[in-house]
């Protein structure tokens, strides 16, 4: 029997207005779970309890904000099989993966409990005494998608609890499990209302950005998605920090070893079955490696078990969904038309769920859709190089920008080419490494703002400049 689960609004569990809606397992492409349908009428009940508790916990201490997120660290922690089998279950990944994913959780939840919010003092005189506070914004709304569905709501949610805001989490409609046990944790710690969580899988999201009573959206999604989110927003000029698509290239450098690089560049396209915003997606290798580096891809593909997330030695799970899986085969397909060489993968595997094996495709080249587009799925193509100049400005030729990262020898020369890398992020002999107090974020059509770190925590504050003046003298008599 499927368990239907809730929304949390003001503190308490409720069903959604319109029903329910399924959650599928992609191991299996069959629904496990009921999730509630919220409608306009709760998120707009869900944004009138965090209005109502904001006067509370912004007036709540740091302690006491800081206090509450380590217990709630706490709680995950203890619960941590539990949550790392439900995600497992609405999104594929394997239970190891899963387990890193509630870890990390932890991890940045604990970060935020530790981070003090600066006072800066500006001038300090006895004509006047300026300093520089940060305010919380007020109420927040997460919008989160279904690639990482906990860490993601981890990394939206816990500063902004930290700096006094209250939240209305709105998970994906695909992941929204893993998203709504989080809230409730996080709900026995704070007052009620400070917390929210509503689902649903359509009409939710357009409310949100339109509605007057959220002062900030934070959105991790697609390019397409993001603008509409800005657009929308314009109406009360909410604040946005937007972590949107990313094309992330990677140069391999001709003094590259390629042995000592295959399985990290593998793991660095492969995370999450590609299914990794910051994930490599385009593989710029110097023709005189070029078969190599193919070769040793293609020989650590084949070795992955590919099954179900929670299957004994499964290392290689589904793609999350039909959709997705449908674009994987599409692109690989368009790439073999025009005569690409697709060393192992390229074909959907026949069982039930939505499982596509990593794949390794080479003779593909830029203007091919399997280079220009976002694959977002297990699938690297390999472009070959004769001029490093060459290969960074075809890295750059993209209109996205999140990370980018070179790979060589020389680590002087590889610094001095990544340092011209148009990305948000720029890695030297790693990538899609992030962590919890270095600020990430993308530039040109992969957003703006940044999360983590202490500029990522002020994203969720306005600042105030505070003016203290001497009472002026009595006048003589």
């Amino acid at each position: 029997m499927m368990r239907d689960h809730e929304l949390l609004i003001g503190g308490e569990r409720v069903p959604g207005d319109e029903g329910y809606f399924d959650v599928t397992d992609p191991a299996s492409g069959s629904a496990f779970a009921r999730c509630p349908a919220g409608s306009p009428a709760q998120l707009d009940r869900a944004v009138d309890a965090a209005r109502s508790a904001f006067g509370e916990w912004q007036g709540a201490s740091h302690a006491q904000r800081c206090e509450a997120l380590t217990r709630v660290a706490d709680d995950i922690e203890r619960e941590a099989d539990e949550l790392a089998r439900l995600i497992v279950r609405e999104q594929g990944k394997p239970l190891t993966l899963a387990h890193a994913e509630i870890a990390g959780g932890v991890a940045w939840t604990r970060y935020a409990a530790s981070q003090e919010i600066p006072v800066e003092t500006i001038e300090q005189t006895p004509a006047q005494q300026i300093e520089l506070h940060h305010r919380p914004v007020g109420v927040v709304a997460s919008i989160t998608p279904w690639n990482w569905p906990f860490m993601i709501a981890v990394w939206h949610i816990m500063p902004a609890l930290r700096a006094g805001n209250c939240v209305v989490s709105k998970p994906s409609s695909l992941t929204p499990l893993s998203t709504i046990r989080l809230v409730e944790i996080i709900a026995r710690h704070v007052p009620r209302g400070v917390i929210n969580v509503v689902t649903g899988e359509r009409g939710l999201g357009s409310a949100i950005t339109g509605h007057p009573g959220i002062d900030k959206i934070v959105f991790t999604g697609s390019t397409e998605t993001g603008q509409s989110v800005m657009r929308a927003s314009a109406g009360n000029l909410k604040r946005l920090t937007l972590e949107l698509g990313g094309n992330d290239a990677a140069i391999v450098l001709p003094d590259t070893p390629i042995a000592a690089v295959a399985e990290a560049i593998f793991q660095a396209a492969f995370l999450n079955m590609g299914q990794t915003c910051s994930a490599l997606k385009r593989l710029y290798v110097h023709e005189s490696q070029y078969r190599e580096l193919g070769e040793a891809l293609a020989d650590i593909a084949r070795r992955q078990v590919v099954g179900a997330g929670l299957e004994e030695g499964v290392t290689f799970g589904p793609v999350q969904n039909a959709d997705q899986l449908a674009l994987v085969s599409e692109l690989v397909d368009d790439a073999r038309a025009q005569g690409a060489e697709v060393l192992c993968g390229g074909e959907r595997l026949a069982r039930d769920g939505f499982f596509y094996p990593p794949t390794i495709v080479m003779g593909v080249s830029d203007g091919q859709r399997l280079v220009d587009e976002e694959q977002f799925g297990p699938v690297l193509p390999l472009v070959a190089y004769t001029d490093v100049e060459d290969a960074l400005r075809r890295a750059n030729a993209s209109s996205m920008g999140l990370g980018g990262s070179v790979w060589g020898a020389d680590e002087v020369h590889a610094r001095a080419i990544a340092n011209r890398l148009e990305s948000g992020v720029a890695w030297v002999n790693c990538h899609a490494r992030i962590q919890p107090d270095t600020p990430f974020g993308g530039c040109k059509m992969s957003g703006f703002g940044v999360e983590f770190g202490m500029q990522g925590l002020l994203e969720f504050t306005t600042p105030q400049l505070r003016f203290t003046c001497p009472l002026p003298s009595p006048a003589a008599s």
